[in-house]
């Protein structure tokens, strides 16, 4: 524990030079979510425990502040609307143009529609439950419809994946496919084009005016890993063909492809992780919105790994990271089962370059600005 301290110390002496902003906060129960809702605020839910919060939190207005920091009272995450789920939320979606959310659960075939309430009420509150027609108990991927009409495309694997209309219930849109692969994630790339990734590391391009839908599977022998993605796309009525989709395999492996040849990588590389296959639970891969090139990878540690991927080829490579967060590695809490702490989940903030929201299974969440050394755009 002594050596521990002073790790911990040490990391936070280099972190003043570190960091031009580094927030932390603690969550009664650690969450595997964090969703905006607006530019200054997010959501996060429980994965935990038998009764999980669902809570909208205000980030630290220090944040926002400009160069009148040093009068900013309010240095932390405020708690805006809250409530609770009655099972673990495993996935979390604000929907697009809406005070509204959708989750789904560990176990369960239905999908839970929240109200996050306005300024009249501090509340969150479950106001319907979408019944879907495949009753296996097993959690969902979902992702929010582009359209004025709120919806989401939901699945957790790719013969059962469909858009269900919320106000009605109804499925406005089924893919034509028998495939069980099992669903990693799903995205809109704009108002009917959208991307699967499954389990094995295939992607699937779809649209939802044509059932059919178009199946890359990976043309190389890779290690029996879980796989992950993540999507870089630009306005909701955004083409296709200019956006850009990183694969992360359990075993550290990142493919990066342009949606108008995903057959064949345009960029790869295999992360230096310290320990063989990890599990998938946590994996997670981002783009940066307002960063050119970045990536971030988090899932396999305590620490949210970004890299720069303009000098990536086609050739594997195993790249050093430009920045690491250790913090929730440094806070040295172990949990009840004496396992480290793990990086759940993480999330770019929508446009200032340089700053992250990462959360970890000890219920800390650290919202953060790396300070960029060299001071040039990436």
């Amino acid at each position: 524990m002594d050596q521990c301290s002073d790790e911990a110390e040490d990391w936070f002496m280099d972190s003043l030079h570190m960091y031009k902003d580094l927030h932390v906060f603690q969550l009664e129960h650690p969450t595997k979510v964090i969703e905006w809702t607006s530019e200054k605020s997010i959501c996060v839910a429980g994965y935990s425990s038998p009764k999980n919060e669902i809570l909208e939190l205000l980030l630290p207005l220090k944040l926002y502040a400009g160069g009148k920091q040093g009068l900013c009272p309010e240095r932390d995450f405020k708690v805006e609307h809250g409530g609770f789920s009655e099972e673990p939320v495993e996935c979390l979606r604000h929907i697009f143009g809406k005070r509204c959310l959708v989750s789904s659960g560990r176990n369960s075939s239905k999908l839970q529609v929240w109200d996050i309430g306005g300024d009249d009420t501090d509340i969150i509150r479950r106001t319907g439950v979408l019944n879907l027609s495949d009753s296996s108990p097993k959690s969902r991927k979902i992702a929010s419809g582009l359209t004025e009409d709120p919806s989401v495309l939901h699945g957790y694997q790719i013969s059962n994946v469909q858009l269900t209309e919320l106000a009605s219930g109804k499925v406005i849109y089924s893919i034509g496919s028998d495939s069980a692969d099992a669903v990693s994630g799903l995205q809109f790339v704009n108002a009917s084009a959208f991307v699967v990734c499954g389990n094995n590391g295939s992607l699937y391009l779809g649209d939802t005016r044509d059932p059919k839908i178009e199946c890359f599977a990976l043309q190389e022998t890779t290690s029996r890993s879980d796989w992950t993605f993540g999507l870089r796309s630009g306005q909701p009525e955004s083409d296709s063909s200019s956006c850009t989709v990183a694969r992360l395999s359990s075993s550290g492996q990142v493919f990066v492809s342009d949606l108008r040849k995903m057959s064949t990588p345009v960029r790869r590389a295999q992360i230096n992780v310290q320990h063989g296959d990890a599990s998938s639970e946590f994996l997670t891969v981002t783009w940066a919105p307002a960063l050119d090139n970045a990536l971030a990878v988090s899932g396999f540690d305590g620490s949210v790994l970004v890299f720069d991927t303009t000098s990536w080829t086609t050739e594997s490579q195993t790249p050093e990271p430009i920045f690491v967060h250790r913090g929730h590695i440094m806070s040295c809490e172990m949990e009840t089962d004496d396992s480290p702490v793990m990086v759940t989940t993480h999330a770019w903030h929508p446009w200032r370059p340089r700053t992250l929201l990462s959360a970890a299974s000890d219920g800390s969440m650290h919202v953060w600005d790396w300070v960029d050394k060299n001071n040039e755009t990436l």
